[in-house]
């Protein structure tokens, strides 16, 4: 099981970075030791002190793919939810300065939570509301119509890559409003009104 993420995917988030809006879908990938446990606080790591929050999308593939058109990518994936894509963004700062790869600052081990998946049914995945509260307050509220590029067309672009297989997982890229987590947060993240998942921090 591999974990495929998107960059850079809402053009909001895009420029609170200062990054440029791209053309193709900017992809990385986290291993599949970077999933958090059920349950289980995340703790945050010595060799960073600006870990950041990044709520989004996320699909489980359901079907082996390679070479997907665009038009069939909905056969790929059943079930979706909502994670956070945890990112060292101090160190992910210093590698891009450097020009190096970003997966140090995003594929570290626990940096992937994962919520309760949902079925597809019933959902338009095209234009889904999800948001994320920490400690209450609600800091991050996406809708998939924002994306810079859709579900369908990720499955379609990565698939001339990698083959997809059954479980794999794809982050579809976070909305506006990252931020810094402290020990003692608690963020909780939503699809309507069901909650996804329930993280405290440590």
């Amino acid at each position: 099981m591999k974990i495929i993420c998107v960059g850079r995917n809402y053009a909001a988030h895009a420029a609170e970075l200062g990054n440029e809006v791209p053309t193709d879908p900017v992809i990385f990938l986290k291993p599949d030791s970077a999933i958090l446990p059920k349950r289980e606080p995340f703790f945050i790591p010595d060799f960073s002190d600006d870990i950041h929050y990044e709520t989004e999308m996320v699909v489980k593939i359901s079907r082996l793919g390679k070479n997907i058109d665009e038009v069939f990518a909905h056969k790929y994936y059943e079930e979706f939810t909502i994670g956070i894509d945890f990112t060292a963004r101090d160190l992910q700062n210093k590698l891009k300065e450097k020009g190096l790869p970003w997966e140090l600052s995003k594929g570290f081990d626990r940096s992937a939570v994962v919520g309760t998946f949902l079925s597809k049914q019933g959902y338009d995945l095209s234009k889904l509301h999800f948001a994320m509260k920490k400690n209450g307050i609600e800091v991050q509220n996406g809708d998939t119509s924002l994306m810079l590029h859709p579900v369908d067309k990720i499955i379609a672009y990565v698939s001339r890559f990698y083959t997809l297989k059954i479980g794999d997982l794809i982050f579809t890229g976070t909305p506006a409003g990252v931020g810094r987590v402290e020990p003692g947060d608690v963020l909780i993240g939503f699809v309507g009104e069901k909650m996804m998942f329930n993280v405290k921090i440590k």
